[in-house]
């Protein structure tokens, strides 16, 4: 290693390489973690699919006559666009399913080199301990699909480590680059804003008990002045409309820490988190265990944030749940573990890796089987013509279980991807997503982000609207082409034979046509 890398300016990029074991370990638990991504054309990650699908649409747009007969884009200023900003450009070099892939890869990189870069510039050296993060990638928020959220995480990480290792430098210097990092962090996700401040809020905090400031003001401007852009950033944002779209609820709490470490198996995942917390009471039992001061403010300020949190924010169902994720990866950067001497480095590198091939042979195990049903959906969708509308509903008894269910939500969006279809889940919210419906078929889509419609609910609405608020499947028969009804039992009888023609049965769900109306 040149002498010149340790003389870096920046701190936080000098330690994150170095020593004899650290890089291989790195390079070995990167590989694992990134090989089930890489090894499958389309994760089962819940809302990934309609997300993947919208950046088919928008990078294809202007050349796709069929699909611009029912998509536009409408730029505005959404705190949720990163993807949209970087996955169709990528599209048009490699191909949407790479692109989507390496959108993934860098989520994950960003977010296993982010406690590194924290711990670096909090404790001025470099330690095994943030690899931690690599078993903890996969959790039941990536399971979700939350991509944007995620990856905006492992900026705010990063934005939280710059400003600790700057922090005695120009005020100026300081404030430019959290300003930078703020934009970029509203244009990953609103809730990012607010992560990385709160990292910011509890480093200053805890310098502010332990020396009185020299420049206080200047230190005060510093810290807050990059967040103010936000406010008129929200007030001109579509996203403003939906302010008003909250829910707080109490029960609900305890899963979300749970989602930290959730994946498939609740009985492997209590495995899991107990190897961790034993490890965790082992090390502090010992007083090998330190939290760094801004750490203790950090859980503090993050418990109470959480738990005040409402379950739907600005729309966004489970924004509370999420917190408890992003407290954890934070928290690594802040906790430092006596690992001095071989022994017990080795014993650390030995437990991380073990746990984290563990994770990832899970994962790789079940989304091998859960692509069956995308085989299946890309087997069905092939049958259709070119821009056939799509109505998606659900078995009044869904069957399968949680992860069949969470696998399988959103994959009639294959149609989009692959026959250029006008599908009813398709993510197109005013005011979270830039991509709209155009007006002959904005009816046709739920555009309030609620839940499909039940068989019942068809059923009922066949002939027309049924009292109350008028529905976009009211009068399905004659205004779609074809019907996904999904969560079903093998060989489960037609619904409707007056009206709808099977066409094919897959693992979980049905298609049919729907019959000409007379």
């Amino acid at each position: 290693m040149p002498r010149s890398f340790a003389a870096l300016r920046w701190p936080v990029l000098s330690g994150l390489v170095g020593g004899r074991l650290f890089p291989l370990a790195f390079t070995g638990l990167l590989l694992a973690v990134v090989t089930p991504i890489l090894s499958t054309e389309m994760p089962p990650l819940t809302d990934f699919i309609n997300h993947v699908a919208r950046m088919g649409v928008m990078a294809s747009l202007d050349e796709n006559p069929v699909l611009a007969r029912f998509y536009d884009v409408q730029w505005a200023i959404i705190p949720n666009l990163i993807m949209d900003v970087l996955v169709p450009p990528l599209a048009h070099h490699l191909g949407l399913l790479a692109a989507s892939q390496i959108f993934l890869v860098l989520l994950v990189l960003l977010l296993v080199t982010g406690p590194m870069a924290v711990h670096r510039a909090l404790w001025g050296r470099l330690s095994p301990w943030p690899l931690l993060a690599f078993p903890l990638v996969y959790n039941g928020i990536f399971l979700y699909g939350l991509v944007n959220y995620l990856l905006g995480l492992g900026i705010a990480l990063w934005g939280v480590a710059l400003w600790i290792a700057v922090r005695e430098r120009s005020v100026w210097r300081r404030a430019f680059a959290s300003a930078l990092c703020v934009l970029v962090l509203f244009l990953c996700h609103l809730f990012a804003v607010g992560l990385y401040g709160l990292g910011l809020l509890a480093f200053e905090l805890w310098r502010l008990g332990l020396r009185r400031p020299q420049r206080p003001v200047a230190d005060l401007l510093a810290f807050g002045l990059p967040f103010v852009p936000v406010l008129p950033l929200i007030l001109a944002s579509p996203t403003l409309g939906l302010s008003h779209v909250n829910v707080w609820e109490s029960h609900g709490k305890l899963d979300g820490i749970w989602l930290a470490v959730q994946l498939y198996r609740d009985s492997v995942d209590m495995i899991f988190a107990a190897c961790l917390l034993g490890a965790g009471i082992w090390l502090a039992r010992r007083d090998l265990l330190r939290l760094h001061g801004a750490g203790w403010l950090l859980l503090g300020l993050g418990s109470a944030v959480f738990l005040a949190m409402p379950r739907q924010l600005f729309g966004s169902w489970i924004a509370d749940q999420r917190l408890p994720v992003a407290l954890m990866f934070l928290l690594i950067g802040f906790l430092a573990p006596d690992l001095r001497g071989r022994l017990p480095r080795v014993t650390f590198y030995a437990f991380i890796s073990a746990l984290t091939l563990a994770r990832c042979v899970e994962v790789q195990a079940n989304w091998q089987d859960l692509a069956g049903i995308s085989r299946d959906m890309r087997a069905a969708v092939g049958s259709m013509p070119r821009g056939s509308t799509v109505l998606v509903a659900h078995a009044d008894e869904p069957v399968g279980g949680a992860v069949m269910e969470q696998a399988l939500s959103h994959t009639p969006l294959w149609a989009i991807i692959e026959r250029d279809a006008l599908v009813s889940t398709i993510f197109a919210v005013p005011g979270k997503q830039v991509l709209s419906i155009r007006p002959d078929y904005a009816a046709l889509v739920d555009r309030d982000d609620g839940d499909p419609p039940s068989v019942s609910q068809l059923l009922a609405s066949a002939d027309g609207a049924i009292p109350g608020s008028p529905r976009f499947w009211d009068g399905w028969p004659g205004r779609y082409d074809y019907l996904f009804i999904i969560y079903t039992r093998p060989g489960a009888a037609n619904p409707d034979p007056d009206r709808l023609v099977p066409v094919f049965e897959g693992r979980g769900f049905q298609l049919y046509r729907t019959r000409p109306e007379d």
